[in-house]
């Protein structure tokens, strides 16, 4: 009786146990130094913006390239060598563990694009492994790169406005779902905050798994 009673209790559990899901986050949830003052106090309904960058190959990435997938972004630059070559290999981590899965995507912007031209993004493509259509490098207009950062992902306390060498940016990697929305906020440079990121990455797939 003791064991069917156990058996009972553990098939009522697992029948009526919350449903792991991500929570969706707000501009306002957000340090306000890394939010564009426009948002600062928005409670709802914020989506990624519309974006057209270049990648690592010279093709052109927007939204479209994301469309029906989850992704992983961050900022960086390659002549960085505090955070960022950390960030990368914690990149390269993520791509390892989704590489035969076409839902996921990354996501890896330059805040010094000036510099970062296809040619050297390539270059550091090669270096890092990144898998051809499935991890963008990109690079393009600085206004509308620093304009994503501080409207859309909130990775940078700079507007972009100081000069060519301008990098300030986050160690933040950010988790975005398939409507465009922001569902994770990890420190790209924290292992188990990698960790973190790859199992909410599998929390969401299984939401639109259940949608589907």
């Amino acid at each position: 009786m003791l064991i069917l009673s156990i058996i009972i209790m553990t098939t009522i559990y697992n029948l009526y146990k919350p449903e792991l899901r991500l929570k969706v986050f707000q501009p306002n949830e957000f340090t306000k130094e890394l939010v564009d003052s426009t948002l600062q106090r928005v409670r709802k309904f914020h989506k990624i913006g519309d974006f057209q960058l270049i990648n690592q190959h010279g093709d052109t990435i927007s939204q479209a390239n994301f469309e029906d997938k989850i992704y992983i972004t961050d900022f960086f630059f390659t002549t960085c060598q505090t955070i960022c070559p950390i960030m990368t290999e914690h990149m390269e981590k993520i791509q390892e563990e989704f590489q035969n899965d076409d839902e996921i995507m990354l996501l890896s912007h330059s805040v010094t694009p000036v510099i970062d031209n296809v040619e050297r993004l390539n270059k550091y493509a090669l270096e890092h492994n990144v898998i051809n259509g499935k991890w963008h490098l990109v690079t393009g207009d600085k206004k509308e790169i620093y304009q994503l950062a501080r409207q859309s992902y909130f990775t940078t306390k700079s507007i972009g406005d100081g000069g060519k060498y301008d990098m300030v940016h986050t160690e933040n990697f950010v988790l975005i779902d398939k409507e465009k929305r922001i569902r994770g906020v990890y420190d790209g440079t924290n292992p188990e905050e990698i960790k973190q990121a790859i199992e909410d990455i599998k929390i969401l797939k299984k939401e639109y798994a259940k949608k589907s």
